[in-house]
């Protein structure tokens, strides 16, 4: 079973946890409950391949725990960015996390990564290079 590391980011009482907790238990959480960084785990099948998701519910008040932010940022496999749909700010702090992201992870990586996902996307006869001539002076 593949594992991976997904963080859920974004401002506080915008309902992340109850998100998660609708995702892993299938129950909806009404209360709201300040999180300090919870991790959930769920098993699955994805493509029809057994994965284990392993999945940090992150504390919404981020300039509290911005070493710990950059922790999982740089540890975290992927990303996931809420934003409640009732509040415009909750969506316009999500490009500065999404730049926290970028300089954390090395943004050279992410290109390579963009790469990679086309390269599964593409089917192989594709990929191969056409041969060039070479003049040789």
């Amino acid at each position: 079973v593949h594992e991976y590391k997904v963080v859920v980011l974004g401002s506080g009482g915008i309902g992340k946890s109850a998100l998660m907790v609708q995702f892993v238990q299938g129950i909806f959480v009404e209360k709201y409950d300040p999180t300090i960084d919870d991790p959930y785990r769920k098993q699955g099948e994805v493509d029809c391949q057994q994965c284990m998701l392993k999945i940090l519910d992150t504390a919404g008040r981020t300039e509290q725990f911005t070493v710990m932010r950059d922790l999982y940022m740089k540890n975290g496999q992927g990303f996931a960015l809420s934003y409640s749909i009732t509040a415009q700010s909750t969506f316009n702090n999500l490009q500065d996390l999404r730049e926290q992201i970028l300089l954390v992870r090395d943004t050279e990586d992410i290109f390579y990564d963009l790469v990679r996902q086309i390269n599964r996307k593409t089917p192989m006869e594709k990929q191969q290079p056409k041969k060039k001539s070479c003049l040789l002076l």
